[in-house]
C-alpha cells in the first residue's frame, strides 16, 4: 500500500512539474526564477533560446520519463515504451545541453553555476549511456542508467520543493538558491544508487 502510494505521489509530482513550464507562457515574464534575472539577461536572445529549450524539453522529459518505470507498460506495451523512451532521450539531450549553457548565468554566481552545470552534464551523460546500452541489448545496464537519468531529471521537482523551504529558513532567496543548486539533485542520485544497489542485491 505504501509503495503504491509513493508511486502515485511520484507520478503526480512529475506530471505537475512537467506541465509547469506552461505557466511561463501565460504570465508576466518576471514570474518564478525569472524574477531573479537582470533586464539585460532577459533581453539576451541566446539565453532566451537556452532557457525555453531547457524548460520545454525538460517538461517533456518529466512527463514521459516516469511512465518508463511502469512494469505493466514494459510488459504489455513494449512498442509504446520504446517510442516514449526515444522521446525522453531526445528531450533530455536537448534540455541538458541548454541547461548547461544557462547554468553559466545562474543566480548566485560560481557556486550555483557549478551545481547546475554538473547536474546538466550528469543528466546528459547518464541518458546517453542508457540509450547506448539498450542499443547494444544490455538491458540491466540500461535500466540502471535510466534510474540515474531520471533521478537527475527529477531535480526539477525537488528544486521546487526545497527552494521555498530554504527561502523561509534563510529568509533570503539568494542564499537558498546557492544550496538548492546542489540539494535539488545530489540526494536524488544517492536515492538512485540505493535503489539500483538494492535491486542488484535482490537479484
Amino acid at each position: 500500500m505504501v509503495k503504491k502510494g509513493l508511486w502515485v505521489l511520484f507520478a503526480i509530482l512529475a506530471t505537475l512539474i512537467g506541465l509547469y513550464p506552461i505557466i511561463y507562457f501565460l504570465v508576466d515574464r518576471k514570474f518564478g526564477l525569472l524574477n531573479s534575472k537582470s533586464v539585460e539577461l532577459l533581453a539576451n536572445t541566446f539565453w532566451n533560446i537556452g532557457f525555453y529549450t531547457h524548460i520545454i524539453f525538460g517538461g517533456i522529459a518529466l512527463l514521459t520519463g516516469w511512465t518508463q518505470f511502469s512494469p505493466k507498460m514494459r510488459n504489455r506495451r513494449m512498442a509504446l515504451h520504446r517510442k516514449l523512451g526515444k522521446v525522453y532521450v531526445i528531450a533530455v539531450l536537448l534540455s541538458a545541453l541548454a541547461g548547461i549553457y544557462i547554468g553559466f548565468f545562474a543566480t548566485g554566481g560560481l557556486i550555483s553555476s557549478t551545481g547546475f552545470i554538473c547536474l546538466g552534464i550528469i543528466w546528459f551523460y547518464t541518458t546517453l549511456k542508457a540509450y547506448l546500452y539498450i542499443k547494444r541489448g544490455e538491458i540491466e545496464k540500461h535500466q540502471k542508467a535510466m534510474v540515474y537519468s531520471y533521478a537527475a531529471c527529477f531535480a526539477a521537482v525537488t528544486l521546487r520543493i526545497w527552494l521555498p523551504i530554504l527561502t523561509m529558513l534563510y529568509g533570503n532567496f539568494s542564499k537558498a538558491y546557492l544550496v538548492v543548486a546542489w540539494l535539488s539533485w545530489v540526494p536524488n542520485l544517492l536515492v538512485a544508487y540505493l535503489l539500483t544497489r538494492k535491486k542488484a542485491v535482490n537479484e
